[in-house]
């Protein structure tokens, strides 16, 4: 009979065990976590969760019960230290050893940290990438209390926005000439400068960290610029970077986080990778997408061809982010956009800032506007090219758009 290993137990690891029953697969299943807890739910960390709208048990994915009567073996707090792919078994941190006929990495990423010389190991100075983070960080967003927050990417903003809510001084750095620069245009970074700094947010754009002061609990931070400001924690919201030391040790390929083809597979044909740990195909080239709608979508598809399918993966990028009550969605890739066009809605705060290379549509940032987010989505996956003028004229009716 088969066996099938899952390492790693978040989302893509949740999500390939589940579709693999789904698609009619009888054989053995292991997955197993290095946490203590059944896979969950990660984005409400940096947000319901920490406001305290949300419990523990409600971050699950699945009730520890689906994994019994899926005839799952669910293994928790458990690390994988080594893969020997000649005899297709993998070792565990107690020595133990488990053999698998196929393999699937969903390792998922590791938060990038502060180095200890500038203050990096200090007490109060955390990142937000599991329950644990979340769990020690929450007693700190308390009202009146000061907050440094490093990094002006989507993490970093989130967090911001928990802590205003929560009546904390919130002060964030981004050392890019403004937040958001990596991953989106200038006008979707007004809007959300905006939004923040109405809400008390002191946002300092082109500034960098300095260090961390204090001897063991933070204190202080010297920014770039040479201001010092005085704080009661911090929090690094500066990037991830893929866990792919398991599958680079077993001399798997490596590219932006661990190469796959169309299909899943790694350069080991028994050893298949998905989420954010992976890599895959896209438009001729390669690239890595960090969410949780290709999280779940690859490793779907991984289950499937493990199962005996033969379903290229073709990805449709889809994101999100909750900060104070704006919800911003975001469909397609904006990479190589050479011009942005502004719809504005009906109410305050509602708008959709469209990307374009030449008259080719890549992606739209939805600000409170799910409508035009749902239009956005299917035009880009149709491959349309609906014209600028057509995107900022008031009176279009978009949806007549989507018509053939």
């Amino acid at each position: 009979m088969t066996h099938v290993i899952v390492v790693g137990a978040g989302q893509a690891g949740a999500s390939l065990v589940s579709k693999l029953r789904n698609a009619g697969f009888i054989g053995d299943i292991t997955l197993i976590g290095a946490e203590k807890v059944p896979p969950y739910q990660r984005p409400p960390l940096s947000k319901a969760y920490l406001l305290g709208e949300m419990s523990e048990e409600r971050l699950y994915l699945r009730p520890a019960e689906f994994y019994i009567d899926q005839n799952i073996s669910l293994r928790l707090d458990t690390r994988v230290t080594g893969i020997d792919r000649a005899a297709k078994a993998i070792t565990l941190s107690d020595g133990e050893v488990l053999n698998y006929d196929e393999l699937a990495l969903t390792t998922g990423a590791h938060p990038r940290t502060l180095p200890a010389a500038i203050g990096g190991v200090l007490d109060g100075v955390f990142a937000v990438r599991d329950l644990a983070d979340a769990d020690a960080m929450a007693p700190a967003f308390t009202a009146g209390k000061r907050v440094l927050i490093i990094g002006g990417g989507y993490i970093g903003l989130e967090a911001a926005a928990v802590a205003s809510k929560l009546g904390l001084e919130v002060t964030l750095v981004e050392m890019g000439d403004r937040i958001l620069q990596r991953v989106a245009a200038p006008e979707t970074s007004n809007y959300f400068r905006d939004l923040h700094t109405a809400h008390g947010v002191k946002i300092r754009e082109g500034v960098g960290l300095g260090r961390l002061l204090g001897d063991t609990h933070v204190t202080g931070a010297l920014l770039s610029d040479g201001t010092e400001i005085a704080i009661d924690f911090a929090v690094v919201g500066v990037g991830i970077s893929p866990a792919t030391i398991l599958a680079e040790t077993a001399g798997i390929d490596i590219g932006n986080g661990i190469t796959t083809d169309s299909h899943g597979r790694t350069s080991d044909p028994h050893i298949w990778a998905a989420g954010d740990c992976a890599s895959c195909l896209y438009q001729g080239g390669t690239i890595r997408i960090e969410s949780v709608g290709n999280a779940i979508d690859q490793a779907e598809a991984v289950a499937v061809n493990i199962a005996g399918g033969d379903t290229p993966y073709m990805p449709k990028p889809w994101f999100w982010s909750d900060q104070y009550d704006c919800k911003l969605q975001i469909a397609g890739l904006n990479i190589g956009y050479t011009h942005v066009y502004i719809r504005k809605g009906d109410a305050p705060g509602v708008q959709s800032n469209w990307y374009y290379k030449g008259d080719a549509l890549l992606a739209v940032d939805a600000m409170n506007d799910p409508r035009n987010y749902m239009i956005g989505k299917r035009l880009i996956e149709a491959g349309r090219r609906p014209t600028p003028a057509q995107i900022t004229d008031p009176a279009t009716d978009m949806k007549a758009l989507l018509k053939p």
